[in-house]
């Protein structure tokens, strides 16, 4: 029989609150993340604001050596290391420092690129010809399964430890390959996550691109603005999220706290066919990605009582509610109760999924619905889909049993995935 699978630990490192207490208490508030970067400004970009955790030193020693810290320039595996170590703790497991590794536990946390700071320090010391002044932790911060390995190191994993990268997918991705390999028995508890890099030389591609906002660098609390009929594009973030993944009867075992079961969920592609291409979604794919989540989940489309979209502040934002409406069958007063956590940091890329599902489960645990900010002029394409009291702007008391989280990114790639929360008898 398939194990069935929880989650019994969560960590974040987000624009609006680092670790779980401050990040409720932001998301409960609708407290925005994003502020202007002046170096953004220096640097002539068009948006100039974004959403970046904030870190002390003081915190950043509670997780790095002085010797991990020299040289050490990747705020993606800072952020992910710092997520991952928390969601450990959070599920009541010890950080062993000595003996075999722990065969029944691994990771697969993923980034899309991280260690550009660090890439761009190296290349200037090669151009220099000063290659043999590296030093020897390039490569470690720079390769693309540089986040696991970290992780895998720091807390002894010796079961499957490896990265994983599809965009802004990356993060709910690498929740539904973790809680496969539990489920088949290949593993007793997974650390699943993913990262994203601060930075200009991470944003620089998407504000060329103009699928940035260039409206709010004087008022950048209002700058993203998902589902709002004066929607102008995106506001970029960075940040990390961890989940502890573990068999029920693993969980049950050593008495842990369960935040939420899941249920099932799927991963699938557009092909760039039809509407979809490198950077729009294919809507066919998008909603037999729902719908299969559905079925996998072994649940009825009536059954979801919330929605974490993935809604980026974008012309796309419509056209996913309507897939959404066309995938469950539901419209008006009968569609979930749906927001999108973009509105308060922006898009955190390739942690956007990770950091999300914290928000979205932080919610299911304390029987809340967090407030969609910005959009009190809501798109009328939307409101003719659904109707606008299932877009709370306020936080609102609600009980949430099922919850369904996507998230679509670049390479017309697709993930759903649903959670039902864990009632202790």
């Amino acid at each position: 029989m398939a194990n069935r699978v929880v989650i019994t630990g969560m960590g974040v490192v987000a624009p609006n609150g680092v670790g779980l207490a401050p990040f409720l208490e932001a998301i409960r508030a609708g407290r925005s993340g994003i502020t202007h970067h002046p170096l953004l400004e220096k640097l002539q970009f068009s948006c100039q604001i974004a959403g970046t955790p904030v870190l002390s030193d003081a915190l950043i020693a509670n997780y790095f050596s002085e010797l991990e810290l020299r040289n050490f320039n990747s705020s993606g595996i800072m952020y992910g290391v710092i997520a991952a170590m928390d969601a450990w703790k959070d599920a009541g497991l010890n950080i062993e420092q000595s003996g075999e590794p722990d065969w029944d536990s691994g990771t697969i946390f993923g980034s899309g690129t991280t260690g550009v700071d660090k890439f761009r320090e190296a290349i200037y010391k090669i151009d220099d010809l000063q290659t043999r002044r590296l030093g020897s932790n390039v490569v470690a911060q720079t390769m693309a399964s540089g986040i696991s390995a970290y992780i895998g190191g720091k807390l002894g994993l010796g079961n499957q430890v490896s990265s994983n990268s599809s965009a802004c997918t990356t993060g709910t991705e690498s929740i539904l390959m973790a809680y496969e390999r539990i489920k088949s028995g290949q593993a007793t508890r997974m650390l699943a996550g993913s990262t994203s890099d601060s930075g200009p030389y991470i944003w620089a591609g998407f504000d060329a691109m103009k699928v940035c906002t260039f409206k709010h660098n004087e008022t950048p609390e209002s700058g993203s603005r998902p589902m709002s009929a004066s929607a102008s594009g995106f506001v970029p973030g960075s940040g990390a999220g961890a989940f502890v993944l573990e068999s029920l009867e693993s969980a049950l075992s050593r008495g842990a706290g369960i935040y939420a079961e899941i249920l099932g969920g799927n991963l699938n592609s557009g092909g760039q066919r039809g509407t979809g291409t490198m950077t729009a979604p294919n809507a066919m794919a998008v909603q037999r990605c729902i719908r299969t989540a559905i079925q996998n989940a072994g649940i009825q489309a009536s059954d979801i009582d919330f929605i974490n979209g993935h809604l980026t502040a974008t012309s796309k934002d419509s056209l996913e509610i309507q897939n959404w409406c066309e995938a469950l069958q539901r419209s008006g007063e009968n569609f979930p109760f749906i927001n999108s956590l973009k509105s308060m940091v922006g898009h955190c890329l390739s942690a956007a999924g990770s950091i999300e599902c914290v928000a979205s489960l932080l919610q299911m645990q304390h029987d809340f619905i967090a407030p969609n900010l910005n959009c009190e002029d809501l798109n009328p394409e939307i409101t003719a889909l659904i109707s606008s009291s299932r877009i709370p702007q306020k936080a609102s008391p609600h009980p949430i049993r099922i919850l369904a989280k996507a998230s679509f990114g670049f390479g017309d790639v697709n993930a759903c995935i649903i959670f039902k929360k864990h009632i202790s008898t």
